[in-house]
């Protein structure tokens, strides 16, 4: 069985795996496993619009309104996403926006701030 490691933000022990994340029960931190971000920094870096490179855990804004599938809301120009998740994919960006809960987004649709 392989060690989990502690918390990088809290420090506590109960640190457990979910999928491809692991998770802090004590703070709720997030972040990747290493093999998976290893795996990550071999390919192509994710860019936003202008061309900045992202990282996980950078905060950017909705540069365009974007409609969300299945719900007749809209996320606007100027929405800040905090906290982005970078994955593989034709949608590269996991994140939770408030008011809309779980999102996946284009990176071509971002810019970082």
């Amino acid at each position: 069985m392989s060690e989990i490691p502690n918390c990088p933000a809290c420090g506590s022990a109960y640190t457990y795996e979910d999928g491809l994340l692991l998770i802090c029960p004590e703070c709720s931190h997030e972040w990747p496993k290493e093999s998976e971000a290893k795996n990550r920094e071999d390919n192509e870096p994710i860019k936003d619009s202008n061309g900045n490179v992202l990282n996980d855990g950078d905060t950017v804004t909705i540069i365009k309104d974007l409609k969300v599938k299945g719900s007749s809301s809209v996320l606007k120009i100027g929405t800040k996403v905090k906290n982005i998740r970078l994955v593989d994919g034709d949608h590269n960006i996991d994140c939770k926006i408030d008011g809309f809960g779980a999102m996946k987004l284009k990176s071509e649709f971002v810019k970082k701030v």
